[in-house]
């Protein structure tokens, strides 16, 4: 497993941001589109009905606004018991007919911004049906156990698969 850009990678699944929390909450990527799974259950959305899926609410790393979070938040979590558990990002899926909110559990505490930036347009491409998901998953067969690429490596992975 890998995370690159806004994309958790396995040998068989793309996710948008983690993969999926111990009560099976996740949002997972395929040739057929988005499928969103939380506790109630589950809702998918075609590439084909899609006419944008963007990542909102990303902590981008290194500003001073995401430090700030970070310490407040750890403050929160060891001084009363509180905090958030992992941040969470908002996947905005529009439809020609309606827009629809869904929280997605980050990977990380911030993301660098170029690799939000490429990963939006890799998941343009997934909407206009210039790219698929299984590029990212035959990535991650071919690269399983190897871990996490550093984030040049990262930028360059994300560049080629958002090339139009």
């Amino acid at each position: 497993m890998a995370m690159v850009g806004l994309f958790w990678i396995t040998e068989d699944s793309v996710y948008v941001g983690s993969p999926p929390a111990v009560d099976g909450r996740c949002v997972r990527l395929d040739t057929e589109g988005v499928e969103a799974v939380d506790p109630d259950g589950s809702r998918a959305w075609t590439w084909a009905d899609l006419r944008s899926a963007t990542v909102e609410g990303v902590t981008v790393r290194g500003t001073i606004g995401a430090r700030l979070g970070l310490a407040v938040e750890a403050l929160l979590s060891a001084g009363a018991g509180l905090g958030s558990g992992s941040p969470e990002m908002t996947l905005r899926l529009v439809t020609a007919d309606a827009a629809e909110d869904v929280p997605v559990p980050a990977a990380a505490s911030g993301y660098g911004s170029e690799e939000i930036a490429l990963s939006q347009s890799v998941l343009a491409r997934f909407v206009a049906g210039t790219a698929e998901p299984a590029t990212l998953v035959a990535w991650g067969r071919h690269n399983s156990g190897r871990g996490a690429p550093k984030p040049r490596e990262r930028e360059e992975l994300l560049r080629a698969w958002a090339e139009v």
